[in-house]
């Protein structure tokens, strides 16, 4: 696969690979598009690289669907004080699924691209990102997901239960 344009994969401060700029970004770019395979909510495969989506934005119960990455997207680590964010459309008549990482401030040649993972709280794990905020898991900050968090994780939590609650 071709490299993508103003991005290079490469060892992580983070964790393992990560993708680092080889060129500026501004608040509000595009940085890049994802590719991958599209599963619906429930299917067999290995969700390690995958974005996880609603199938409607304006439909709660419509379900999930899932991207898994298949280009240098997937090397994209975890921040809690992320630099981007994730935006995607999904055509359930089509089945295709478009997203794409967008600057969430100035981003300066060099720096590791990041986005916030939000796991939903059963799928909590310890957070190694490093920021100033960190909130020591990588999970969803809502209060129904911390909620959901397994007790033995929650030593690992830096944010407060009981505000978040």
């Amino acid at each position: 696969m071709p490299p993508l344009e103003g991005l290079r994969v490469g060892i992580s401060s983070i964790h393992g690979y990560g993708v680092t700029t080889t060129r500026a970004f501004r608040a509000g770019e595009v940085v890049v598009h994802a590719d991958g395979v599209v599963y619906d909510e429930g299917a067999e495969f290995d969700d390690t690289y995958a974005l996880v989506v609603p199938k409607d934005d304006d439909d709660p119960s419509a379900g999930l669907v899932f991207l898994d990455l298949a280009d240098q997207t997937r090397w994209i680590n975890h921040s809690c004080e992320p630099n981007t964010f994730v935006e995607s459309t999904y055509d359930r008549e089509t089945r295709e699924l478009r997203a794409w990482w967008v600057a969430r401030r100035d981003i300066a040649v060099g720096e590791e691209l990041t986005y916030d993972y939000a796991f939903i709280g059963i799928a909590a794990e310890p957070c190694g990102c490093g920021a100033a905020g960190c909130r020591g898991l990588i999970v969803d900050p809502d209060p129904a997901e911390l909620a959901q968090v397994d007790p033995a994780l929650l030593a690992h939590l830096r944010i407060k239960l009981s505000s978040a609650a």
